[in-house]
């Protein structure tokens, strides 16, 4: 797309997302890029006086909250959040999402649903019409990761869909360990027609301790391109 950069989106949606903040507000923080670029632009705002509490939906994310200076607390000693903003690996038009492309989808879907709003943000890029260009990303227990892959794939088999399910290593080729202790798969089923019943199936096989399919948990979307800000869904929702 010409003249479109999505670094710089992403620090516009970031911004955007900043108005949203009130004092003393309990906050879900993301994870991934563009959700650093919010937890910054934050810490500049602590900075100068601003009083919030955050809850971070990463190790990645709590050690860069806390060298800005921005509190932090335990999910189980807060209780419900405020609003939680992250990214996502993709939106549809119905604000369904595909999280977990840097692997903190675990703690990213209990942070959102513990909070009263989830927004989303994220560059135009990220839009799609139908889920599933990004591959799934599925948190498993390392127990049976064999028996598991398989289930997975006859989940996958009946919603129509197939495709290869990777497991994700991390730099070093290892097996990539989540914050939780888990392994990452990665399944490139493509076009996912009806996220809502693999979701299902999904959950319904043992060894699968998350699946990056959020559903029902976003209630906007804060996306920034080559048009500007663009919002998805109602920011107020929630309030």
């Amino acid at each position: 797309m010409r003249g479109f950069d999505p670094e710089i989106a992403k620090g516009q949606a970031a911004a955007a997302a900043l108005d949203l903040v009130r004092p003393g507000m309990r906050l879900g923080l993301g994870s991934g890029s563009t959700a650093a670029r919010f937890v910054a632009f934050l810490g500049a705002r602590v900075a100068q006086g601003l009083q919030v509490v955050g809850v971070p939906t990463s190790e990645a994310t709590r050690l860069q909250a806390e060298a800005l200076g921005i509190p932090l607390a335990n999910l189980d000693e807060i209780g419900e959040l405020d609003l939680t903003i992250d990214g996502a690996d993709e939106f549809d038009p119905r604000l369904r999402l595909i999280k977990g492309g840097g692997g903190a989808l675990l703690r990213e879907k209990i942070v959102a649903a513990a909070s009263r709003r989830m927004v989303v943000i994220a560059d135009s890029s990220k839009a799609v019409e139908t889920l599933g260009k990004f591959p799934l990303p599925i948190e498993v227990s390392r127990f049976g990761l064999a028996a598991t892959r398989r289930l997975i794939a006859k989940a996958a088999q009946a919603c129509g869909l197939g495709g290869p399910i990777e497991l994700r290593k991390a730099p070093n080729g290892a097996a990539f360990v989540s914050d939780g202790g888990h392994y990452i798969v990665d399944c490139a089923f493509g076009a996912i027609p009806a996220p809502e019943e693999l979701a299902a199936r999904l959950d319904a096989i043992p060894g699968t301790v998350e699946h990056g399919l959020f559903l029902g948990l976003a209630k906007a979307v804060i996306s920034a391109g080559p048009k500007g800000i663009e919002v998805l869904g109602n920011l107020d929702a929630g309030i």
